[in-house]
């Protein structure tokens, strides 16, 4: 494995960039057999990706999951495993409605104390894993007040089955409420160079000393510059920013920036992730690809170094463009 520089999400230390594995699973960004998604998984290890990022909720029955415990047999103490549980429900859990600005309005999720220690329990199964290290409800619950959820994962981690806590698609009060429960390592929200995070939320993460792990921190792709349109078995055609003229429109308005890229030699996504690195010291990013190559593209972005007055020109370029169509997914 390559050592790659390291962060701290509250007390647990990872790679400064991680690996998303939802991409690896069909009905994402189209079909992919599970050759070739093990292959990228064990590439992002080799290439020292120490934090891989999955859900009991991508792909049937646990598949992304299976996945990552068939790639890190035999090397699991070289892999921070983060799973997220309570959007795939099983059979007989009620579904509650979560809003999301997909073109689908809404999410149904569940993360009620009494079906937790049921999810975790299954995705060790699926894992094949003893403790899972970073463990979230992959959505707060609009019917079930975040700190049940916590105490409920507390629990878990009392008894080794987890060891740190972690929060997804949070506000800032749900992440202090929660905090006050028991200590929060990580929070993860959606942030990148066309989705700021929310500041209030940036705010009490680095008030409470709670790292922040990026999702899709390149845009679902669209920041490498090489999505100019997206197939019917693509779950984007579904984000606003990619649908009918908004993409290639915004593909124009951010041309600045792949500009920008090549005058620094780096590809646009190396580019957008450096830039996202330089925006806090506990921001772990954990952009998502399915070739070894732009994985290793992806992962040597926590090695370059941008000056203070590349940021301040990124800074004068995002400050003028809106993306159009929309690109937040929630809130």
């Amino acid at each position: 494995m390559t050592a790659l520089p390291t962060r701290a999400l509250g007390d647990l230390t990872t790679s400064a960039i991680g690996f998303g594995a939802m991409v690896l699973s069909p009905g994402v960004y189209g079909e992919i057999d599970d050759d070739r998604a093990l292959t990228a998984l064990r590439s992002a290890l080799d290439e020292g990706a120490t934090l891989i990022d999955t859900s009991d909720g991508y792909g049937e029955d646990g598949h992304n999951e299976r996945l990552i415990g068939e790639a890190v047999r035999g090397r699991r103490d070289e892999v921070v495993i983060a799973t997220k549980f309570g959007f795939r429900l099983p059979e007989g859990v009620e579904g509650h409605s979560f809003p999301v600005k997909y073109s689908f309005e809404e999410l149904a999720v569940n993360a009620e104390p009494q079906h937790i220690r049921g999810y975790a329990q299954t995705s060790l199964r699926t894992l094949g894993t003893d403790y899972i290290d970073l463990y979230y409800p992959h959505f707060p619950d609009p019917k079930v007040p975040i700190e049940e959820t916590v105490g409920a994962v507390a629990e878990l981690i009392t008894e080794g089955l987890v060891r740190h806590l972690g929060l997804s698609n949070v506000t800032a009060d749900e992440l202090r409420r929660a905090h006050a429960v028991h200590p929060v390592a990580a929070v993860q929200a959606q942030w990148s160079m066309w989705a700021p995070i929310d500041p209030e939320l940036h705010a009490a993460a680095r008030e409470l000393g709670v790292g922040i792990v990026a999702w899709s921190p390149l845009g679902s792709g669209f920041l490498t510059g090489t999505v100019r349109n997206v197939g019917e078995d693509d779950f984007r055609r579904f984000i606003p920013g990619f649908q009918a003229g908004n993409l290639q429109a915004n593909h124009d308005r951010f041309a600045p920036l792949r500009e920008i890229a090549a005058e620094q030699g780096v590809t646009p996504g190396g580019l957008a992730l450096a830039w996202l690195l330089h925006q806090d010291e506990h921001v772990v990013p954990i952009p998502g690809s399915r070739t070894p190559a732009h994985i290793a593209e992806n992962l040597a972005a926590a090695r370059t170094e941008l000056s203070a007055e590349t940021l301040d020109r990124i800074a004068r370029v995002l400050a003028e463009v809106a993306p159009q169509g929309g690109t937040r997914l929630l809130g």
